[in-house]
C-alpha cells in the first residue's frame, strides 16, 4: 500500500512557479488593501484632514497639478536628470565592473577604494557640491551619480565573476586571445546579469531623486514639493510621492522588457 504524503500547501509551498495571470491578480489584491488601509486610517481622525488626507485627495491633487499647474514640466525635468546621471554611471560602471570582475589585480587596486566610497552618504556632499558646481543640473545630476555609481560598479563586477570558469577555458583552449575572452566570454556571458542589476540599482537612483532637487531647485518633483511644503499642500506632496513611485515602476517595466526581448532564453527567470 503506498503511502500518500500530504497535499502540498498552495500558498507556502517551496520553489512554486505562480503563472502571470494570477500574479497579475495578487499584486492588483495587494494595491487594493493598501488603497483600503489608507482610506480607513485617513477617515479615523488620527490626523487633521489637511495633514493627511486620503487617496481620494491625493489622486485628485495629482490630477489637478497635471491639468492645471504644469507639473508636467517638472516631471520631465526630474525624468531627464535620473537619466542623464544613470546613462553616466552605466558608462562609468560597466568597463570598471568588466575589468575588475575579470582580472584580480585590476579589483585588488580598486576594490578597496571603490568599496569605502559605497559607505559614504551622497547628500552629505551637498555643501560642496554646490560651491562646485552651483545649484544648476550639473550639481543635482552629479549627486544622482555618486549615489548609485559605486554600487553599481561593484555589483556589475560580481555579475563577471558568476561566468563559469568552463567557459574560459574552452576559449582559451580554441586560441581565444585575452580581447576576444573579455569580448566574446565574459562580457557576452555577464550581459543579462548587467541588464537586470542596472535594473535594480536605478531604483535606488530614483530614492536619491528628492534629495537632489530639494535644494536651491526651480523645477523637478522635488521642488513642487517644497513649494507645496510651505503652503502646508500635503495632498500635493503625496501626489508627488505617488508619482516617483508609478514613474519608478514604469521604467522597471521597461527593463524588464528589454530583458525579456534580448535575452528570450531568460526571460522566464525575470
Amino acid at each position: 500500500m503506498s503511502k500518500v504524503g500530504p497535499k502540498p500547501d498552495k500558498w507556502f509551498d517551496f520553489n512554486q512557479s505562480v503563472p502571470g495571470g494570477q500574479r497579475l491578480v495578487l499584486g492588483a489584491v495587494g494595491w487594493v488593501a493598501f488603497l483600503a488601509l489608507w482610506q480607513v486610517t485617513s477617515q479615523m481622525d488620527l490626523a487633521p484632514d489637511r495633514l493627511y488626507p486620503g487617496p481620494a485627495a491625493v489622486f485628485s491633487s495629482l490630477r489637478e497639478l497635471f491639468l492645471e499647474k504644469a507639473f508636467f514640466s517638472d516631471v520631465l525635468a526630474s525624468v531627464s536628470r535620473i537619466v542623464i546621471s544613470f546613462g553616466i554611471a552605466i558608462l562609468i560602471a560597466l568597463p570598471l565592473g568588466l575589468l575588475m570582475g575579470s582580472f584580480a589585480r585590476v579589483d585588488s587596486i580598486l576594490n578597496p577604494l571603490l568599496g569605502a566610497w559605497r559607505y559614504l552618504p551622497a547628500p552629505a556632499f551637498i555643501p560642496l557640491l554646490l560651491m562646485w558646481l552651483g545649484t544648476g543640473d550639473s550639481q543635482k545630476i552629479t549627486l544622482l551619480l555618486m549615489g548609485v555609481v559605486f554600487f553599481l560598479v561593484i555589483m556589475l563586477a560580481d555579475v563577471t565573476r558568476q561566468t563559469p570558469r568552463v567557459l574560459i577555458e574552452t576559449a582559451k583552449t580554441l586560441g581565444g586571445g585575452r580581447r576576444i575572452i573579455l569580448w566574446t566570454v565574459l562580457f557576452r556571458n555577464s550581459l543579462p546579469g548587467y541588464v537586470d542589476t542596472c535594473r535594480q540599482m536605478l531604483a535606488v537612483s530614483w530614492t536619491y531623486l528628492v534629495i537632489a532637487e530639494i535644494v536651491a531647485a526651480t523645477d523637478g518633483i522635488g521642488a513642487m514639493m517644497m513649494r507645496a511644503k510651505r503652503f502646508v499642500h500635503v495632498d500635493d506632496i503625496m501626489a508627488g510621492i505617488v508619482t516617483i513611485g508609478v514613474l519608478g515602476l514604469l521604467f522597471d517595466v521597461l527593463f524588464r522588457l528589454i530583458y525579456r526581448k534580448c535575452f528570450p532564453y531568460l526571460g522566464q527567470a525575470k
